[in-house]
């Protein structure tokens, strides 16, 4: 396979739709998956909980973090750790909509179908499974 063919743009996949006013997709590794979410001012927010540890990276616009007890306002360049099993939520701040980055190692099985579209970039491993 070709450097090319494993080049990929955020802004030429299929967004999934999450939830009113939240949209993302994926992008992986061998074992860790980028998702670029879109955050519309005045989404449905979503408190959860997860067992992984995530990474989150605020590309475009204001979001305020809701972590357990703890509250933060986010802007483009900042970068929030979030605990695993931990709750919390995010809500866009302002007008415009927000490009917030997670990051998750180990790949995550429940986002797989987010990165179908590399599935020829990564071997089948023994008993054909993909890696």
């Amino acid at each position: 396979m070709k450097l090319e063919d494993k080049l990929h743009n955020w802004n030429d996949l299929e967004r999934e739709v999450v939830r009113r006013g939240v949209e993302r997709v994926g992008f992986r590794g061998e074992k860790v998956i980028c998702v670029m979410n879109w955050l519309t001012p005045g989404m449905d927010v979503n408190p959860h909980s997860h067992p992984f540890e995530q990474l989150v990276l605020i590309v475009q616009g204001r979001v305020r973090f809701h972590v357990g007890e703890d509250s933060v306002e986010a802007g483009p360049g900042s970068m929030l750790r979030i605990p695993r099993d931990t709750l919390h939520y995010a809500e866009p701040i302002g007008d415009e909509v927000a490009l917030n980055l997670d990051v998750f190692a180990p790949l995550r099985d429940d986002y797989r179908h987010l990165v179908a579209y590399q599935a020829d970039e990564f071997t089948t491993g023994p008993g054909g499974a993909t890696s």
